[in-house]
């Protein structure tokens, strides 16, 4: 049953009014809610704002190394200190190390370029700094609907966004209503934030329908994935951050490993694939238990035990990709409009920043009396900001390593560790990119298959086991969120071509090709596998899958990532 089914059957959906609807309870959303309630109060005025999370909780779904600049958190509170955000533990020394499958090269602490430079900076849990924002907008009046999806933007007769509208509830696996099915409800808002991370579902469609990318490079992504671990007290080193590069990627490959010591006999770790990669048979999941073989990762890891994963996917392609932040009725921020500085690995600030800058425009504009008009003073301050600058020094880092290892890590060596000694802000020349991730894969047969070791159960795992801790979970009897415009396609052209890349790229094996009794092969979809980290929507070579929202609350719920 369609959607315009349900709502001529059930219609029609409550509705909910408000000066701002924010979707997504990550760092760029909540610091959107807490700007516009700070402003309100210096002002003696009143906005009304709703916040909607997809997962139990804020920070259920939050997902990041991570290393955290307090840069844009100080703006948006001075006093973090003091109110407890949970920045615990200062980096207290960087290495950045060059792998060859045996050894380890460090590179000198003169060499290293200012992009890897983390004075100043903390080892965070991401997901327990999202509950702790979370809490902040609470108490300043923020309304939060956790276990809400938002599955639909909305849009007025002249076509501006208007809100957006909840997911159906109780429907099963056939799309029909069951005893328990709850019709969505309309959120709507004189302006609506889209702040849901990387790929967004519904960021996604608003970049298409109005065209918001047109002019920009294509966008570039890479797959992060992380485990975190406890280790043998006698090994932590609290506020070591480790980056490495080299092994186990070939030279045409990204890709690169984080390792990264918090307080508490805890290290997180995990390894960034570049979704441009060209051989189908790579597996960014194997690659990272490979890496972990690594005598220099393995060292800080042999005597622990893992107790934590998940996956998700990283908007790399940087300013030269950014799409325009606004449109009538709404704007983009943070990682839904692709704000993260690859070069730094660090996205949160980021994201804090833009959605300051985002509330600061729709509060002007509120306060004028004006609604569902596009929020200018947004790309305009943008423009104006300590973040554009940063990401103008960092616009070709990604494109560099589309030439290989080596030319990328000239580059960089050039463009952030010697220009800056020569007084140059930002390189005098642009590298462009020329096509999305998805067209680099090439077909199998032109292609090395990679023979993985089988995982030992102590230090490489295989995916469901890592599943299993992710603590995700999906309502059975709903219809299943991981859609194919063709079912045909993931057989007679994915498989045949491209050895089925859906089961090698997904890191929690949502993907499997499984044989009839006739002894033919079809795609099994195990969608209640999925961490809900996009891959599939990105890399597919024919961009047949298509990821929409499942039932709110469902998927990851990460502890203490």
């Amino acid at each position: 049953m369609t959607s315009q089914d349900l709502l001529a059957q059930y219609g029609p959906r409550e509705s909910m009014d408000y000066d701002v609807v924010i979707v997504g309870a990550g760092p760029g959303g909540l610091s959107t809610a807490i700007r516009l309630k700070q402003l309100a109060a210096q002002q003696g005025t009143e906005v009304s704002v709703v916040v909607l999370e997809k997962g139990s909780e804020p920070g259920a779904h939050t997902l990041s190394g991570a290393v955290m600049d307090p840069r844009a958190l100080t703006e948006l509170f001075p006093d973090w200190k003091e109110r407890g955000a949970p920045l615990n533990q200062p980096v207290s020394g960087d290495e950045v190390l060059i792998l060859s499958q045996t050894g380890a090269k460090r590179t000198p602490d003169f060499l290293v370029p200012e992009c890897f430079h983390n004075d100043g900076n903390y080892v965070v849990s991401l997901g327990a700094f999202t509950r702790w924002l979370g809490e902040q907008a609470e108490a300043l009046g923020v309304e939060i609907f956790p276990g809400f999806t938002a599955a639909e933007v909305l849009h007025d007769e002249q076509g501006r966004v208007r809100g957006v509208a909840t997911g159906n509830l109780g429907l099963g696996k056939d799309g029909e209503p069951t005893d328990h099915f709850q019709l969505g409800m309309e959120l709507c808002g004189k302006y609506t934030i889209f702040a849901e991370g990387a790929r967004g579902h519904l960021g996604k469609q608003l970049i298409a329908h109005f065209k918001l990318d047109a002019g920009r490079d294509p966008q570039s992504y890479a797959l992060g994935i992380k485990e975190l671990w406890e280790i043998d007290p006698a090994k932590a080193r609290p506020g070591l951050v480790v980056h490495t590069a080299g092994w186990p990627m070939d030279t045409e490959t990204y890709g690169g490993g984080f390792l990264y010591h918090l307080e508490g006999n805890k290290v997180t770790l995990g390894f960034v694939t570049g979704l441009d990669y060209k051989n189908p048979w790579l597996s960014p999941f194997e690659e990272m238990q490979r890496w972990k073989t690594h005598p220099a990762i393995r060292a800080h890891l042999e005597g622990g035990k893992r107790i934590g994963y998940g996956a998700r996917a990283i908007t790399a392609g940087g300013i030269l990709s950014l799409p325009k932040l606004v449109f009538p009725g709404g704007a983009l921020v943070g990682c839904d409009a692709g704000t993260l500085n690859a070069a730094r690995i660090k996205g949160s600030h980021a994201a804090i920043k833009t959605g300051m800058l985002a509330a600061e425009a729709a509060f002007e504009a509120l306060a004028a009396g004006r609604s569902h008009d596009e929020l200018d003073a947004y790309p305009a301050a943008f423009e104006q900001s300590w973040l554009h600058a940063e990401l103008m020094r960092s616009k070709n880092f990604k494109q560099w390593f589309k030439k290989g290892f080596h030319v990328g890590s000239l580059m960089t060596g050039v463009e952030h560790w010697l220009l800056p000694k020569l007084g140059v802000d930002t390189p005098p020349w642009t590298v462009h990119r020329p096509a999305p991730d998805h067209l680099y894969l090439r077909a199998a047969a032109e292609c090395s298959p990679i023979d993985y070791p089988k995982p030992d159960g102590q230090l490489t795992f295989d995916r469901l086991s890592s599943v299993f801790i992710s603590n995700t979970n999906h309502e059975e009897n709903q219809p299943a969120h991981l859609t194919l415009k063709d079912a045909s396609v993931p057989v007679q052209l994915n498989l045949a071509k491209f050895a089925g890349p859906e089961a090698r790229y997904c890191p929690a094996g949502v993907y499997e090709f499984v044989k009839n009794d006739d002894q033919s092969d079809r795609l099994q979809i195990n969608a209640q596998n999925c961490v809900h980290c996009k891959t599939c929507d990105i890399k597919d070579p024919t961009q047949n899958i298509v990821w929409v929202t499942p039932e709110g609350g469902g998927g990851p719920n990460y502890a203490g990532m």
